[in-house]
């Protein structure tokens, strides 16, 4: 994933050994959250038996374990050790950051010098209990091989309910300094949600087969957030979009009748707004499309429901135009969970508990 060129930062580590070939490794996979599919024991977040539908540039990005992640909870344990896998691209590499989280507060953030297979250990706070996530280096693509806990145990953290949250690379969060700071991690945490982020940088233009695929994934909770890119990657006219929007909300229906969804239109895009693309259509005109599409499929769905994106985020929020800084990650998480919580209620399942952000003194030198 593209992110900003701000560095990990956090104490170094010295190499670690070879990896140990005696030790006994705990199997992964129950402790890996975020998991949409496995292709051949590797995340990935499109499903590869239907790779031949998808544009090439979707798979491109689905390869990557955007979101993926470690939760466990821990029982006095010192550190968790992880043996793991990654793609090396690149002669000028950044060192691997592993980032550890409790509730929706970053504890510490640990470093190790890229490598094809390497083994990494995460100090986990003096007498450690409760549910942690490590956020993994998800530009490289790493594959855990292996999981175990140094001076205490550690168990696969109980499920939560499942988020799907689809759309383009604002969702697939670009421009946030850490996959944790992503608008669908930060929402994810603070609604005690399973996060599953399905957004393809440059592309989620409605295709159908991807709403196929949401349609038969297990889902709790939904959300589509696409639209920017049918203004300019493959140019929309309002009338276009709206049937878009309408087809692609049946074919997800059809799997997921009774689960609550919210759309999400476009942010704010400055030089799309009052520009027209290639059949004549602005952003400011595809967007009401869009949200008039949501609008009258709501009035008979009533867990159905719109974020209208223009106004969430202002052009400071906008790192390069187009995609959010870490403030504008935050202010899209923050308007998401206020659209979302009343539809989680309203679903039957009780008001989610939501985790309040606390304030972190070391937040500034991130």
């Amino acid at each position: 994933m593209i992110r900003s060129a701000a560095r990990c930062r956090g104490p170094p580590i010295s190499p670690h050994p070879p990896v140990e070939a005696l030790v006994t490794w705990l199997d992964p996979r129950p402790f890996l959250h975020g998991v949409a599919w496995l292709d051949e024991g590797r995340p990935v977040r499109a499903d590869p038996a239907d790779r031949g539908r998808l544009p090439r540039d979707t798979w491109d990005r689905a390869v990557l374990p955007t979101g993926v992640r470690l939760e466990f909870t821990a029982g006095g344990a010192r550190a968790v050790r992880l043996r793991y896998r990654a793609a090396m691209t690149g002669p000028d590499l950044l060192p691997d950051c592993f980032a550890l989280w409790q509730s929706d507060r970053c504890l510490s953030e640990t470093l190790a010098e890229p490598a094809a297979e390497a083994a990494v250990t995460i100090p986990l706070p003096t007498g450690a209990r409760g549910r942690f996530t490590v956020y993994l280096p998800e530009p490289r693509a790493p594959v855990v091989l292996g999981l175990r806990a140094v001076g205490g145990p550690v168990a696969p953290a109980p499920a939560r309910p499942r988020w799907l949250v689809h759309g383009d690379s604002i969702t697939e969060g670009w421009w946030s300094t850490r996959p944790a700071r992503s608008w669908p991690a930060t929402a994810g945490r603070r609604l005690a949600l399973d996060t599953v982020n399905l957004g393809y940088a440059g592309t989620a233009h409605g295709e159908l087969a991807i709403a196929e695929q949401l349609a038969a994934l297990p889902a709790d909770v939904l959300t589509l957030a696409f639209g920017t890119n049918c203004w300019s990657k493959v140019p929309c006219s309002p009338p276009l979009l709206y049937e878009t929007v309408r087809a692609f909300l049946t074919v997800v229906r059809q799997g997921h009748p009774g689960v609550p969804l919210l759309m999400v239109s476009p942010v704010l895009r400055p030089a799309a707004e009052h520009a027209p693309n290639r059949l004549g259509a602005t952003l400011a005109e595809l967007r009401s499309a869009l949200e008039r599409a949501v609008a009258e499929r709501a009035r008979e769905d009533s867990l159905l429901a719109l974020l209208p994106g223009r106004d969430v985020l202002g052009p400071g929020q906008l790192a390069d135009g187009i995609h959010p800084d870490d403030e504008g990650h935050a202010l899209l998480a923050d308007a998401v969970t206020g659209a979302l919580s009343p539809l989680l209620e309203r679903s039957g399942g009780g008001p989610p508990r939501l985790i309040r952000p606390r304030a972190d003194p070391r937040a500034a030198a991130w």
